[in-house]
């Protein structure tokens, strides 16, 4: 004997309200893209709106649909038909992923309101070729690795290679003026990269990098985020005083390496955080030493950079900024990089891959808001 329809039908929408959609991470029904369904002799179909023709993802949608409906007693098969969204569904969705209201169309920085929660990281470096961008993946994937919401903008726009380093083919998907990063390993991602034809150069000047650094943090779908990393431009220049006009609150994250050359050039960029008010989070020594079969030590770059910088941004900027790690040279951080697949994860057995693990640990802590927090404080009645 079948169920009651109305019993049924509780049945089907608690089962659909299980599959989310694969890029925006939440319900099919919380997003309305299920414009109904009807049941017939034990089949079940299904009229899904997708959010733009030919998606990547409908396979997917697929396959979840039909896994989470024939868990019903008596449904036999499923069948999925999929259609797409119009202008005005579309708008109601970004609506709704912006959180609803008047104003919820109006694209803003998330990142930057009082009540944000999520640690922005941007990890600077004073030159190029001290590795800042292999750092940014590894510690993306090592505090995703601990289930945190982490998201990562590749905001070296000329040189951005994060895509690559994290393994990410796909491209943003765009419903109306928003974007939805392609994801990996756990991490979100989104990178100038994205939108060139194959490895075309980027030729910009400052007004651009500017825009597209605000397009990235607003336009951007980035959902609830505990981490937000930035792997900026090497040097002091425009992406760095974009930064701090949008992202005030985000704290500095120097990579050097030993040298003393590399050393000084760093601590300029850290130094920035005395004019922009940011707070300088810490320095991470990249390239240390090289560890050599007989248990050695070869101090390819030299030694002492790291706590150098660390030491000098200290004082200049009279609060502490430790030195969160030493990470050793390793071939298989530039393999797994090149790969697709961070070394913390595809080796973390590594000697490398344990260093960053433990300077995430150290950034693997979620921003407390005060909003709608008592604060205890008492106040004395005029008499």
């Amino acid at each position: 004997m079948s169920a009651p329809a109305s019993t049924l039908e509780d049945a089907i929408q608690a089962a659909l309200a299980t599959v989310d959609d694969p890029e925006i991470r939440r319900p099919i029904t919380d997003l309305g893209m299920v414009k109904g369904f009807t049941v017939a002799d034990g089949t079940i179909r299904v009229e899904l709106l997708l959010t733009v023709a030919g998606c990547p993802l409908r396979d997917k949608l697929n396959n979840d649909i039909t896994a989470a409906l024939t868990k019903i007693p008596g449904i036999t098969s499923v069948s999925v038909d999929f259609g797409v969204m119009d202008e005005e569904q579309r708008k109601a969705l970004q609506a709704t992923l912006r959180g609803g209201g008047p104003a919820a169309a109006e694209p803003v920085i998330p990142f930057a309101q009082p009540g944000s929660r999520t640690r922005v990281y941007a990890v600077a470096s004073g030159k190029g070729g001290v590795g800042k961008s292999s750092v940014t993946v590894n510690l993306a994937a090592a505090l995703a690795k601990r289930g945190l919401s982490v998201g990562v903008i590749d905001a070296d726009i000329y040189g951005h290679s994060v895509p690559r380093m994290l393994g990410v083919d796909g491209r943003p998907t765009r419903v109306e003026d928003m974007i939805m990063p392609p994801q990996s390993h756990g991490v979100k991602v989104i990178s100038i990269g994205m939108f060139t034809a194959g490895n075309a150069a980027v030729v910009w000047r400052g007004p651009m990098l500017h825009r597209a650094l605000q397009q990235f943090l607003a336009d951007v779908y980035w959902g609830d985020l505990d981490v937000l990393l930035l792997d900026l431009p090497p040097g002091t220049g425009d992406v760095a005083i974009s930064l701090a006009q949008l992202l005030p609150n985000a704290e500095i994250l120097v990579v050097t390496t030993p040298q003393t050359a590399a050393a000084e050039v760093a601590e300029r960029a850290g130094a920035i955080a005395l004019q922009t008010h940011q707070r300088l989070v810490g320095v991470v020594e990249n390239m240390s030493w090289l560890e050599l079969p007989d248990g050695s030590r070869m101090e390819v770059f030299g030694a002492g950079g790291g706590q150098a910088v660390a030491d000098s941004l200290t004082t200049t900027v009279g609060a502490s900024v430790p030195l969160l790690g030493q990470i050793p040279l390793d071939t298989r951080v530039r393999e797994a990089g090149d790969g697709g697949e961070p070394i913390v994860l595809a080796a973390p057995e590594a000697p490398a891959a344990q260093a960053l693990d433990k300077v995430a640990d150290k950034l693997a802590v979620r921003r407390e808001s005060l909003v709608g927090k008592p604060l205890g404080l008492m106040v004395n009645a005029r008499r």
